[in-house]
Formats: structure tokens, C-alpha cells, sequence
């Protein structure tokens, strides 16, 4: 009984914390995607390389993720900015996450943890798998609105929960028992048909802070998000059975690590961008 209190009250304090930030406006939003990028790269080094990351390398990773993060944030607003402001600002973080590149490289000659091109390796999967994510969900925000976000973020959470209730009731055939012995197909389409209600809705009553997206297209997001999110979660389940770790950390108490709670997030977010410009480049 006091874990389901503990953990209710760290996912409403969760909730709260996003719902706070996108509508507080960018700054906020670029605050928050920077500590949850932050707090990623650093428990992804840190189970990735068996607690042996060096401070000096994890210290130039988490900078890096700042910069990229930083980068997608101005790309987002770049149509908000000074011409010249925009360009300037862009430049500058090109030039700094080169620089990043460049000194991670060069740091791993100086540094002796043991697998040097495993470090560095892991290294770069972070910026991949947890930074870059969250950079195009900077991008994103200044491109949509803040309750679009929101609405990923519904959809996410609706999805997980579809699936939860859906497969705890019913669930019998395995989804994908290799990596996640828990999860089932009847609880997938379970998550499946809350996301495509919850777009529907989004689409009805908001359609301006909906993009403008047709029905069919809002149907069509809806799909995109519970596929991609339950293959989000697929992948860091992946991760953490191929490291041998239950959970990523122990940051959020009664859920784990930042990454336990942003899993689906990372994979979502870059699906939903190459959606959305693939209705403005060929109008389906």
C-alpha cells in the first residue's frame, strides 16, 4: 500500500513538473528538456559502463546534450527570432556540439576506464538515443503549440495505461516475450484504442492547437504514438535486459529512473516530427 502511495505521488509530482513547463513557455520547456536530457545521458553512461564512466567524459557528454538540446529549442523559435539572431544562435551551438565531438574523441586518449571504444561508444549512443530526441522535442514545441506537446504526452501516458488495464484483464498472447515477458498483444490494441479515442478528441474539440490535421491524420498520430511508444519501451527494456539491469535508476521513487519514465518519449517524439512533415510535404 505505501509503494502505491509513493509511486502515485511521484507520477502526479511527474505530471505536474510537464504540464507546468509547457505552458509556462519556452524557457521553462528548454529548462525541462534539458534536465531530462541531463539526467538521461548521465544514468545511461552510468549502466551502460558499469558505474566505470569517467567524471571528465561524463562531464563532456552531459554538456553535449545540453548543446543539442539547446539547438532544437532555437531551431523550434528560429521563426520568432531576429533574422540574424536566429542564424547567429544556430551557428554558435553547430559550432559548440562540433567542438563537443571533437574533445569526447580526444578526451578518451587521456582517459584509462578500461574499454576505451566501448566508453566512447557509449557515449555517442547517448547523445543518440536520449539527446537528439529530446532536441527535436524542442524543435517540435516551437513548432506546434504547447498543447499539442501536451497531447503527446496524453497520448503516451494513455497508451501505457490502454495497455496496462487492457493486458491485465485479458492479455493471454505474448507481444514480444524475448524482451518483455509482460506485455501482450490484447493489451497493445487495448493501448492501441485509447490513443486513436484520445486523438479524435483532440482533433474535435481542439483542432487549432491540433495542427490543423484532419480526423484520419489526428487517427493516423494516434497510431503513430502507441506504435512507436510501445517500441520506445521495447528498446530500453532491450537496453536493461543486454546490461543486466532492472531499472535504470532510482531517481523517481516507485518508477525507476528517468529513462524508465521518458522511454517511449525518445522513439515518439522523432516518429511524430517525420509524421507531421511528411503531411506538409505530400498532404496525404
Amino acid at each position: 500500500m505505501k509503494n502505491v502511495i509513493t509511486r502515485s505521488l511521484t507520477g502526479l509530482l511527474y505530471i505536474a513538473v510537464i504540464v507546468g513547463a509547457i505552458y509556462s513557455g519556452a524557457l521553462w520547456f528548454w529548462l525541462l528538456t534539458v534536465l531530462f536530457a541531463v539526467l538521461g545521458v548521465n544514468e545511461f553512461n552510468r549502466i551502460s559502463n558499469s558505474g566505470h564512466n569517467s567524471n571528465t567524459t561524463g562531464l563532456l557528454d552531459i554538456i553535449g546534450a545540453i548543446v543539442l538540446v539547446s539547438a532544437g529549442t532555437v531551431l523550434g523559435k528560429q521563426n520568432c527570432l531576429p533574422g540574424f539572431m536566429g542564424t547567429w544562435a544556430l551557428d554558435t551551438f553547430l559550432f559548440a556540439y562540433i567542438v563537443y565531438l571533437l574533445a569526447r574523441l580526444i578526451a578518451q586518449l587521456y582517459v584509462q576506464d578500461g574499454n576505451a571504444l566501448a566508453h566512447y561508444s557509449h557515449s555517442l549512443m547517448g547523445q543518440l538515443y536520449v539527446a537528439l530526441p529530446l532536441s527535436l522535442l524542442g524543435w517540435l514545441y516551437g513548432l506546434t503549440s504547447p498543447t499539442f506537446i501536451l497531447a503527446i504526452f496524453v497520448l503516451i501516458w494513455l497508451s501505457d495505461t490502454g495497455a496496462f488495464c487492457v493486458g491485465s484483464l485479458i492479455g493471454h498472447h505474448k507481444l514480444f516475450e524475448r524482451i518483455s515477458p509482460k506485455k501482450t498483444w490484447e493489451g497493445f490494441f487495448g493501448g492501441l484504442l485509447f490513443c486513436l479515442l484520445a486523438a479524435a478528441l483532440f482533433q474535435i474539440f481542439l483542432p487549432d492547437s491540433f495542427c490543423g490535421i484532419t480526423l484520419w491524420q489526428a487517427l493516423g498520430l494516434g497510431a503513430v504514438v502507441c506504435i512507436f511508444g510501445t517500441w520506445g519501451d521495447l528498446v530500453e527494456s532491450l537496453i536493461k535486459r543486454t546490461l543486466g539491469v532492472k531499472d535504470s535508476g532510482h531517481l523517481l521513487p516507485g518508477h525507476g529512473g528517468i529513462l524508465d519514465r521518458i522511454d517511449s518519449l525518445l522513439l515518439v517524439v522523432p516518429a511524430v516530427l517525420a509524421y507531421l512533415l511528411a503531411l506538409a510535404v505530400y498532404s496525404f
